[in-house]
């Protein structure tokens, strides 16, 4: 026997459907968020995942976009390559370095003494035939250079005391800031400086060491050091012996 229909429960269903906002509403608020920020219909399409006769229906209302500027697209995608080219490279110079982090591994005390004799040679005073200056006297602004030539006066016997220290930088910049960063650098107290060397600005130089980064320079002296130069010396004669006798 069929059951009479249950017109209260029909009712009801129609008012719970009424009271449910419309699925789609949703995603026509956000097509039109997206058009209104300038977004074109398969854009909107794609983000969506609607047909796009919905986005049409939806925002067709709505002024259309500007045009896109060609040559501002093209610039675009041009520096979208070269960002994915230069991450590329960053991670090949990376796996590179790595690689030559893992063939040096640690030293010798010979391997120091040599490394630290052509450093020197390159970087360091020298003296001349004209002024015959024998001193050890070093600057530079590189951290690692400064702490590879101070583990090498190290191996040379020269303690801490016999050194003397001093920032040399820009008259611009932060004296004290890098006084406390070359002493971290050196291990030492920042009272062990003596009186920083300032460079004279000049009006006409478009400087590129500026910045949190730049420290300027670190003197290292070594008081008493005329023995030490000479076997400094006498070792860079071994080396480019070592390689052209002929030399």
């Amino acid at each position: 026997m069929a059951h009479p229909p249950n017109k209260n429960a029909d009712f009801e269903n129609l008012r719970e459907r009424a009271r449910r906002p419309r699925a789609k509403d949703d995603l026509k608020a956000r097509a039109r968020e997206l058009r209104l920020q300038g977004w074109t219909y398969d854009q909107i399409k794609a983000e969506l995942g609607c047909s796009k006769s919905s986005v049409s229906l939806w925002v067709r209302d709505l002024p259309r976009p500007a045009p896109h500027d060609r040559q501002e697209q093209a610039k675009a995608a041009s520096r979208k390559r070269w960002d994915h080219e230069l991450a590329l490279r960053d991670e090949e110079r990376r796996r590179v370095t790595a690689a030559g982090v893992a063939e040096v591994g640690s030293l010798s005390d010979r391997e120091l003494l040599l490394a630290g004799v052509a450093l020197y040679w390159a970087e360091g005073s020298k003296a001349k035939p004209h002024r015959r200056t024998e001193v050890l006297q070093f600057i530079n602004s590189d951290p690692g250079v400064i702490k590879v030539f101070l583990r090498w006066l190290e191996l040379l016997g020269v303690g801490r005391e016999r050194l003397t220290l001093r920032v040399s930088i820009h008259e611009t910049a932060d004296v004290a800031g890098a006084e406390a960063f070359w002493a971290g650098v050196a291990g030492v107290d920042v009272s062990a400086f003596r009186r920083a060397t300032l460079k004279k600005h000049n009006p006409r130089t478009v400087r590129k060491n500026t910045g949190d980064g730049y420290h300027g320079c670190l003197v290292v002296y070594v008081r008493q050091s005329v023995d030490l130069y000479r076997r400094m010396e006498g070792a860079w004669y071994g080396i480019v012996l070592g390689v052209d006798s002929t030399s």
